[in-house]
Formats: C-alpha cells, sequence, structure tokens
C-alpha cells in the first residue's frame, strides 16, 4: 500500500486551487477508487473555486449541482466562476469544471452574511460513541474475500487516510445477498486538525459527502457495491445545504437513508450532526444504480 507520510497534507494540497485569471482556477486530479476522478473532489474543488471570488464575511449556505461527464485523473480540471450575483445578504456563483475542452460537472453556490433568526432543528438520532467503532484500516480487511480483486482493500484504505471514516452498522459489501433496512450511519472527521478558515472546513465536508451517500441504496436490495462488483453506478447530481457552524477535523455523524429507487437511478438522503447534536448539513444525492448484465 502506497501511505503519503501526511494524508491530510496531500489532500488540502488537492484542493488548493492555483488562480491561472481573475475568475479561473486549476485543480489537480488523482486517481480514485475507480477509473475516474471521485466525485467529492470536483465538488469540494468547484466550491473552493466559487468561495475565493466570495468576501470572506459570506459563509457558503448551499450547493447544487450536477456530474455531467466522468472526469479524467490524469489530466487538471480548469474551473471557470461566473459572478451572477452580489447583494446585500446573499452571493451567488456558478462554476463550471472543464477537462479536454469539456465541462464534467456544473455547481451553483450561494453565500450569505450572518444574521440572527428563526431555529429549530431535527433531533439528533442515536449512535455510539465514535471512539468505539472500528477505523477503516481495522474493519476493512475482515471483508477482503467479498472482493475479486485483492488489491481493493489496501486502495480503500489508502483512500480513507487523510478522513477517519468509521461504520455503525455493517457496510454495504459485508452483507451481501442480505437486504436491510435503507439507512447508514458513519462518523467522519479528518486524520489531523485545520485551520480555522470556515470555507476549508465547508469544502472537506463536500468532499466526504460523496463517499457513502449512496450505501443506503444498496443494503436495501443486498448489494455489496462497485467493489464487490454486483452493481455499477456514478453520482448523478448533489445538493448541500449548511446550516450551522462545524469543524471537519471535529467527529459529525453522517446519518443517510434512501426513501427511493427506480429506473436505474437511487436516491440519497442525509443529516449532518456534530458530536453535541447540532444539525449541521443536509445533503441529497441521486446516482444511477445498475444490476450488471450478464
Amino acid at each position: 500500500m502506497n501511505e503519503s507520510p501526511d494524508p491530510l497534507l496531500d489532500l488540502l494540497h488537492l484542493l488548493d486551487l492555483e488562480q491561472i485569471e481573475r475568475d479561473i482556477f486549476r485543480g489537480e486530479s488523482r486517481s480514485a477508487l475507480v477509473p475516474r476522478v471521485f466525485g467529492g473532489q470536483v465538488a469540494a474543488q468547484a466550491l473552493v473555486a466559487a468561495g475565493r471570488t466570495v468576501p470572506a464575511d459570506r459563509g457558503a449556505h448551499s450547493l447544487h449541482s450536477y456530474f455531467l461527464r466522468a472526469g479524467d485523473p490524469g489530466a487538471p480540471i480548469v474551473y471557470t466562476v461566473d459572478r451572477i450575483r452580489d447583494g446585500r445578504s446573499f452571493t451567488t456563483r456558478r462554476v463550471v469544471a472543464v477537462q479536454h475542452g469539456q465541462p464534467i460537472f456544473h455547481l451553483s453556490a450561494s453565500f450569505q452574511t450572518y444574521e440572527e433568526g428563526m431555529e429549530h432543528q431535527a433531533p439528533m438520532p442515536s449512535a455510539p460513541d465514535p471512539e468505539t467503532l472500528p477505523t477503516a484500516a481495522e474493519m476493512l480487511p475482515r471483508y477482503a474475500d467479498r472482493f475479486s480483486d485483492p488489491g481493493v482493500v489496501d486502495r480503500l484504505i489508502e483512500a480513507r487516510q487523510a478522513v477517519d471514516l468509521r461504520y455503525v452498522d455493517e457496510p454495504p459489501f459485508a452483507t451481501v445477498g442480505e437486504a436491510r433496512e435503507p439507512r447508514s450511519q458513519v462518523w467522519f472527521r479528518t486524520n489531523g486538525k485545520l485551520a480555522d478558515d470556515p470555507l476549508l472546513h465547508v469544502c472537506l465536508a463536500t468532499y466526504v459527502s460523496d463517499m457513502t451517500l449512496l450505501d443506503s441504496v444498496l443494503l436495501a436490495h443486498g448489494r455489496g457495491g462497485w467493489a464487490v462488483g454486483d452493481v455499477v453506478g456514478a453520482s448523478l447530481d448533489h445538493a448541500m445545504w449548511f446550516h450551522r457552524p462545524f469543524r471537519a477535523d471535529e467527529w459529525l455523524l453522517y446519518d443517510q437513508e434512501s426513501p427511493s429507487a427506480s429506473g436505474g437511478r437511487g436516491l440519497g438522503q442525509a443529516r449532518i450532526y456534530t458530536a453535541d447534536g447540532r444539525l449541521a448539513i443536509t445533503v441529497i444525492q441521486e446516482g444511477v444504480v445498475r444490476i450488471p448484465r450478464g
């Protein structure tokens, strides 16, 4: 396994875009677990590009995005930002990610100055203490026999070096053939402390949010996922609402469920809570989820 001396620093470098014009940025790509750019990477980089054109006192409160084409991990990605609106309270940006002359991803993001207002939230569901749950390096080798490719476990562990992601219940590939309630919980935080920049924490949560959201779709049908080989798929669209401040280097509970699957697509929706019970983020994603043809 190719272990980086500082995986979190590598991830932060990946999100630190190069500015090549006033509203044009370039990001690196890297190989993912599948032969395309990881969707969470593109979404996080696009949000970085948008955020760098917005005053620092306006925090991201929502994003809506579409994955248009598979990204090439061997080529850089160019992000072009359109300054759609700069209002007294809200700022709107549109970002198009381009590779090889074609758009691969489109994002609209909205930013807002802080203001007081009405307060209520859905209560945090029960979940065990994350410190009592196994890490990826402890959990994944137990299921090595589930994968046809013996290198999958090492690649999964490597992909989680920068982020400590712990399943509350067994992941889909652990219970292949057993249909379960379409719900999944994971705890996550970065493997190391981060600077206090709120945009950085939002972008890292965006990166992680694409890792497990469609797990609940698989659970409902007893499917193990791409690594097992009993489904093929990709993210189609992704939306997030950022409700309250949080830190991505402190434990966050990702409570996920799937209300529907049809037409070769599966829908995942989730809430992300801080460890002290504050609702920080709402996430909704639809993806292609197909059974391979024999």
